[in-house]
């Protein structure tokens, strides 16, 4: 009998299915489980499709992203997935040629990888933001724009 895959190894396609559930209408959800969907998509904010790296085994970060009003992020681009939820404030991202985007509070998205951004805090309070890096082992969760 074949040993299960350990739980690390499963995490992007418990993920994935995570994302394809909470794309189900509420009727169809378990009776009882309190799912509240944020987001589901299979591609980044400006159109890239999702890929999750390859390279080691899988490694979720979870973190609080915080910036002053007027603060601003480095220019950079990200080497894994990220899904994103501004939990307070309110946040300016340039996406050069693709244009700007502006997210409030309570909204999610997910990240663009492969175009270089910034986000800037347009707000008049600090915004806070979860960021959840879907990635690997050894994959850059950020990589600076050089």
């Amino acid at each position: 009998m074949r040993e299960p895959a350990p739980i690390h190894a499963m995490l992007p396609r418990l993920l994935l299915a995570a994302a394809i559930l909470s794309a189900v209408p509420a009727a169809a959800q378990a009776p009882g489980y309190p799912l509240a969907p944020l987001l589901s998509s299979g591609t980044s904010i400006v159109g890239e499709t999702i890929r999750y790296p390859t390279g080691g085994p899988a490694r979720v970060t979870a973190a609080i992203v915080t910036l002053a009003p007027g603060g601003r992020t480095i220019a950079h681009k990200h080497g894994v997935p990220l899904f994103a939820y501004i939990l307070d404030g309110e946040l300016t991202v340039d996406y050069g040629t693709h244009g700007t985007r502006t997210y409030q509070q309570g909204q999610a998205f997910m990240e663009a990888m492969d175009v270089v951004h910034v986000g800037i805090n347009t707000g008049s309070r600090p915004v806070r933001i979860l960021a959840v890096y879907i990635g690997a082992q050894g994959a850059s969760d950020v990589i600076p724009a050089q």
